[in-house]
């Protein structure tokens, strides 16, 4: 049976990556803060088991690996580093922003992935074929005004992977007709995580318009600038 370990799994994108796994016949480990939410969603699911942690926490990678060996036997074919968080600031802002957000952002986004994979990696190895998915962002490739921290985090992400959740909702954008086509659905995202699982390819993104972002970024980087500044002031 294939297992799975799904972060931020208790709503948004991480909630219908689980369901879709469950519903293909994967084994799951579902890693989120809330209990109780975890605990709703493991008893939906069947073939599921939850684990409530703060992946920022000193023993986080090592309590889920703890439960990998004694739920799923030791055996793991895909990691879901989904788990994250956003916050739009200014750097300036000292309420809001400033170096202790990025901080903040920066140790869910990016280095409790790292943690958390890095503890992971010798189980995953050894149940090859298997895959590791980070659910990153196309902000991760182009930044936004007041979304620094976010994208910074999202740009150490790519950069990590290209070398080797409820969390980003984004109402404000979903509510705009003009600007609903930007955000996909947790659905949308939880097939391309399929797509990108074992065997699968080497990044998936949603939605596709989104593919030629990066593109327009090496080269026309002085008009992306200027739509990204004209979105962020709308």
């Amino acid at each position: 049976m294939r297992t799975a370990v799904v972060t931020g799994a208790s709503s948004g994108i991480g909630k219908a990556t689980a369901q879709l796994l469950s519903s293909e016949g994967w084994r799951l480990l579902l890693v989120a803060r809330g209990a109780e939410r975890l605990e709703a969603l493991a008893d939906e699911l069947g073939d599921a088991s939850g684990v409530a942690v703060d992946l920022t926490d000193a023993d986080a990678p090592q309590r889920v690996g703890a439960a990998v060996e004694e739920r799923l036997g030791g055996e793991l074919h895909l990691l879901v580093n989904n788990a994250g968080m956003a916050r739009r600031a200014a750097f300036g802002d000292r309420e809001r922003g400033g170096y202790r957000n990025v901080r903040e952002i920066m140790d869910l986004n990016f280095d409790a992935v790292l943690r958390l994979t890095e503890e992971l990696l010798p189980v995953l190895r050894a149940s090859a074929p298997s895959s590791i998915v980070n659910v990153s962002s196309v902000a991760g490739r182009v930044a936004r005004p007041r979304s620094g921290a976010y994208s910074a985090s999202k740009f150490a992400l790519a950069g990590w992977s290209d070398a080797a959740t409820e969390g980003f909702p984004q109402d404000d954008i979903r509510g705009n007709p003009a600007t609903r086509w930007m955000v996909s659905t947790p659905d949308k995202v939880a097939r391309a995580i399929l797509r990108a699982g074992p065997g699968g390819k080497p990044e998936v993104v949603v939605p596709r318009g989104y593919r030629i972002v990066p593109v327009l970024r090496a080269l026309a980087p002085g008009l992306v600038r200027r739509v990204a500044g004209g979105a962020a002031a709308g």
